[in-house]
């Protein structure tokens, strides 16, 4: 493997496990056993790492959403696109966990994850027409089936943010890939309304499949 590649490798890894703001140029040098001129003869600063590292994301998901235009879409393709695209939330997890502090903090970040968004907002919209087409839903019109696109993407972007701050203390730092695939279960719930019923039943046993098992949030005033 080439050092790029090594290194964007390893920084994901460092990122991930540790956190983005907590990993350095020197931390993943010395991770990699090279030297920091090594590092940068390949990358400028940490920033440009990131930048890397967000446009392999993109692609992932870009690929994982790509829809067949000779067939209607059916259930088994409903659950490869969530599996894949919360498969991609976990390895690339630290991106959404510092999300906002990470676009602030490089333009060209933002300016590509606003194009990002907005592509997978129209692969979502048309994964639901698919869907209606196949029988697995009912047909919507134009600003249901935008409007419905806009809240799974935002069940799927901020499902890791949930997890880290309504049950932090417990999950912060063992959080496993079926913590985060129980997302999957609230994207479902909000198709529940347009089912068909030949797919209702399939649908809901999917469904449970992802039941979250979360800790039990107390309300301090209701104790005793």
């Amino acid at each position: 493997m080439k050092t790029r590649d090594k290194i964007l490798l390893s920084s994901l890894e460092l990122f991930n496990e540790r956190g983005e703001r907590n990993i350095t140029t020197n931390h993943i040098s010395a991770y990699l056993a090279i030297s920091p001129g090594n590092l940068y003869y390949h990358f400028r600063n940490k920033s440009d790492i990131i930048y890397e590292i967000y446009l392999e994301y993109e692609k992932l998901v870009d690929y994982y959403l790509q829809i067949p235009d000779d067939r209607p879409l059916t259930l088994e393709d409903l659950t490869f696109y969530l599996e894949s695209v919360f498969d991609g939330l976990w390895s690339y997890r630290f991106f959404h966990r510092e999300l906002e502090f990470l676009l602030d903090s490089d333009q060209r970040l933002r300016e590509d994850y606003r194009r990002f968004t907005s592509r997978c907002l129209a692969a979502i919209n048309r994964i639901f027409d698919g869907l209606a087409e196949g029988g697995v839903i009912q047909p919507q019109s134009e600003d249901l089936r935008s409007a419905m696109s806009l809240n799974v993407w935002l069940v799927i972007t901020n499902w890791l943010a949930f997890l880290k701050t309504a049950h932090g203390s417990e999950l912060s730092n063992d959080l496993s890939l079926g913590q985060l695939k129980q997302g999957i279960y609230q994207v479902l719930t909000l198709e529940i309304p347009y089912l068909t019923p030949e797919f209702y039943e399939p649908v809901m046993a999917l469904r449970e499949k992802y039941r979250p098992q979360l800790p039990v949030m107390i309300d301090e005033k209701t104790e005793g």
